[in-house]
C-alpha cells in the first residue's frame, strides 16, 4: 500500500522529502492504531490527534500536515482506480474507508496560521543581532579559538538573509555565482542582483526563481558579503564547491544549523520565543514598507504569489503609523488652505 501511495505521489511530481514524510506519518499512525489500515476508524484518528495536540504540543499547521498525509494515503486506498477495496473485502472481509471527516479534522481557512507571536524585528533588535554577531567573531579572535571563520559566515548569512529578504533555505542554497550585475544600480558592481535559484515551490512544482534587487537602503550588507566572498570563503572552500555559505570541511552548511545559530543568539540576546529565523524576512517585507517602497515592488522581490500574502507579513512600526496620519492630516489642512483661498479670489 505504501509503494503504490509513493508511487502516486511521485507521479504527481511531489518532492522525495515530502512523501518521506507524509510516509512517516502513516507508519506513525499505523503504529498508534495497532491495526493494519482497512481496521482503522474514525476513534482511532480522535485518539491520535489529540495526544498530538494535548500531550505533545503540536502547533495547528503541524497538525494540518499530519491531518493531510493521513487524509491523502486513506483517499488513495479508497480510490477503485487501485483495487484495494476489492483486494482487502477479498483476503479479510473488510475494506478501508476514510475515516478523516471535516467533523474530526481541522480545515485549513486561512493562507497563513503562524501563531500570533511569530512577529518582525524592530531596527533596534536589527541592529542589535547584527553587532552580537559580529562581537562573537572578534572575541574569538582575541581568545586565540578556533571557529572565527565559521562565526564571520554566520554573521554574515544573518545579514544577507535580512538585506535580500530570504527564507531559510533560499539562502542555505545560495552559490557564489547567484549575484549579477544591475545596470541601474552600476555602484554595487557584481552584487546588483541576487538571483534565487530555490524559492520555495508550489506543490509539484520545481523550486520557484526569482531575482532580488540590492537597494539603497540595505547596500551596507554588499560590503560585508564582498569580505566573506573574496577574503575568507576560499580558506575553507574547495575550488569545485560553489556553495556560498561552507563549513571547515568544504560542505555547504545544513538547514539545521541556519536556525540553530539564529535561535543561539535570539537566546543570548532574550529576545521572546516569537521571534525566529524567518523573523529577517518578515523584518524585510516591514522595513521596506516603511522606506516608502510599493507594496507591489515588495511582492516582487520577497516573491510571493498573492499581495495579501505580503500584507501579512508587513508589521510597521508605531513610528510609522503616526507619520502616516501625520502626513494625511497635512495634506488634508493644505487642501482645506487652498480651497479657503480660492473662495477668497472668487469675485
Amino acid at each position: 500500500m505504501l509503494d503504490g501511495w509513493r508511487n502516486q505521489q511521485l507521479s504527481r511530481n511531489l518532492g522525495f522529502g515530502t512523501v518521506n514524510s507524509r510516509e512517516a506519518i502513516v507508519r506513525r499512525f499505523h503504529t498508534f492504531a495497532g491495526a493494519e489500515p482497512w481496521e482503522w476508524s474514525a476513534a482511532h484518528v480522535d485518539d491520535f490527534f489529540t495526544e498530538l495536540r494535548a500531550i505533545r504540543g503540536l502547533t495547528q499547521s503541524t497538525l494540518l500536515g499530519y491531518q493531510l498525509a493521513l487524509r491523502t494515503f486513506l483517499a488513495y486506498l479508497v480510490d477503485p482506480a487501485y483495487g484495494w477495496p476489492e483486494e482487502c473485502q477479498d483476503r479479510f472481509g473488510t475494506h478501508p474507508t476514510q475515516v478523516c471527516h471535516e467533523w474530526n479534522t481541522a480545515r485549513h481557512t486561512q493562507d497563513a496560521i503562524a501563531q500570533p507571536k511569530k512577529r518582525a524585528l524592530t531596527w533596534n533588535e536589527v541592529q542589535d543581532l547584527f553587532d552580537h554577531a559580529d562581537n562573537r567573531v572578534e572575541r574569538i579572535l582575541s581568545e586565540g579559538r578556533k571557529g572565527a571563520v565559521a562565526a564571520l559566515r554566520d554573521a554574515v548569512l544573518l545579514k544577507v538573509s535580512y538585506a535580500w529578504g530570504l527564507r531559510r533555505n533560499e539562502v542555505r542554497m545560495l552559490d557564489t555565482i547567484d549575484f549579477g550585475f544591475n545596470p541601474k544600480a552600476p555602484s554595487y558592481g557584481q552584487y546588483g542582483v541576487l538571483y534565487v535559484r530555490y524559492g520555495k515551490a508550489m506543490k509539484g512544482s520545481p523550486p520557484k526563481r526569482r531575482s532580488v534587487l540590492t537597494i539603497p537602503e540595505m547596500d551596507w550588507a554588499v560590503e560585508s558579503l564582498v569580505q566573506w566572498i573574496e577574503d575568507v570563503r576560499p580558506q575553507i572552500s574547495g575550488e569545485d564547491n560553489p556553495a556560498l555559505w561552507c563549513t571547515e570541511r568544504s560542505n555547504r552548511i545544513a538547514l539545521g544549523s541556519v536556525s540553530n545559530k539564529f535561535n543561539q543568539f535570539r537566546n543570548e540576546l532574550g529576545f521572546v520565543s516569537g521571534v525566529d529565523f524567518h523573523s529577517l524576512r518578515r523584518s524585510y517585507v516591514s522595513h521596506l514598507i516603511e522606506y516608502g517602497y510599493e507594496a507591489r515592488f515588495v511582492q516582487e522581490q520577497v516573491g510571493h504569489e498573492h499581495a495579501s500574502t505580503t500584507s501579512i507579513y508587513t508589521d510597521v512600526s508605531s513610528d510609522y503609523r503616526k507619520r502616516v496620519v501625520q502626513n494625511a492630516l497635512e495634506r488634508i489642512a493644505g487642501r482645506a488652505v487652498r480651497q479657503g483661498r480660492n473662495e477668497e479670489a472668487e469675485p
